[in-house]
Order: structure tokens, then C-alpha cells, then sequence
């Protein structure tokens, strides 16, 4: 082999310190440039897919979020709904109690006016029975002529009061 390569105008021992000096070079790339550079690159490659996956949390929860919102959101507007209903009945009820009210007491009223025009009607009833027995005793004594004590009067008053 050796005159082969002296052939073709190599020398063998320039070849073997050139392989010597290229596995060299080759173990301090390895040792110095390669094993950093894989190292950062293994490094970034993890920093990406961390990012990528804090991406992808980031959008679940905006998702999520976005979800419990539009949740609250329609709870929200149902109880205003069911406000606004109860304020609805409530003041239906109001209406209907105040004017319940008002009715009760325009009865009351009437009843209160019904009652003193009854009193009054009895007692302007006794006040004519009263006069027309006046009236009675000052005819009869005309008539009869003679005053009549006390005790014949209110027999005739009496008497004439309670044939009416």
C-alpha cells in the first residue's frame, strides 16, 4: 500500500499526521463547538415548546374565560329578568291592594254617611213627633178648652203617636 500512495505522489507519513490532526480537530469541535451548540439548540428547541404550550394554556383560558363571561352574563340577565317581573307583580299587587283600599274605604264612607243621615233622620222624626205632640195638646185645649196636666198629656201623646 505504501507504494501506491507513493505512486500517486502521497507521502504516507504527511497522510497519517493529517488524519492525526483532523481526529484532533475533530474530538476538540466535538468537545468545544458541537456539544454547546446541540446543548443551546436542545435548549431553544425546549424554550419554543414551552411557548408554544404556554400558548396554547393561554388559550384555553381565554376560552374558558370567555365561556364563564357569556355564563355570567346570561345569569346575570335572567335574574334582571326575574327582577323586573317580581317588581312587575309586586306593583300589580300594589295597584290592586290601593285600589281595594280605596274602595273599602269610599264604603266606609258611605256607610259612615248613610249612617248619620239615619241619625239625623230619627232624630229630626223625634223632633216633628215632638212638635206635632205640642201642637196636639195646644189643639186639644183649644178644643177641649181646658189645660191638661202633665200626666193626660203624655197619655194623648202617646195615644196619638202610636196609632200613626
Amino acid at each position: 500500500m505504501s507504494e501506491l500512495l507513493t505512486k500517486l505522489g502521497v507521502d504516507w507519513k504527511l497522510l497519517i499526521a493529517q488524519i492525526i490532526n483532523f481526529l484532533v480537530l475533530l474530538f476538540v469541535l466535538y468537545k468545544f463547538a458541537y456539544g454547546p451548540i446541540v446543548a443551546m439548540l436542545e435548549k431553544r428547541q425546549k424554550k419554543i415548546e414551552k411557548g408554544l404550550a404556554d400558548a396554547e394554556e393561554a388559550k384555553k383560558k381565554l376560552e374558558e374565560s370567555e365561556k364563564r363571561e357569556k355564563e355570567i352574563l346570561a345569569k346575570a340577565r335572567t335574574e334582571a329578568r326575574e327582577i323586573l317581573e317580581a317588581a312587575r307583580i309586586q306593583s300589580e299587587k300594589m295597584k290592586t291592594d290601593l285600589a281595594e283600599d280605596a274602595k273599602i274605604h269610599a264604603e266606609k264612607i258611605v256607610e259612615s254617611a248613610k249612617a248619620e243621615i239615619e241619625q239625623e233622620k230619627q232624630k229630626t222624626i223625634s223632633d216633628i213627633k215632638s212638635e206635632i205632640g205640642g201642637l196636639v195638646v195646644a189643639a186639644a185645649e183649644k178644643v177641649v178648652g181646658e189645660k191638661m196636666n202633665d200626666k193626660k198629656d203624655k197619655e194623648i201623646i202617646n195615644h196619638i203617636l202610636n196609632t200613626d
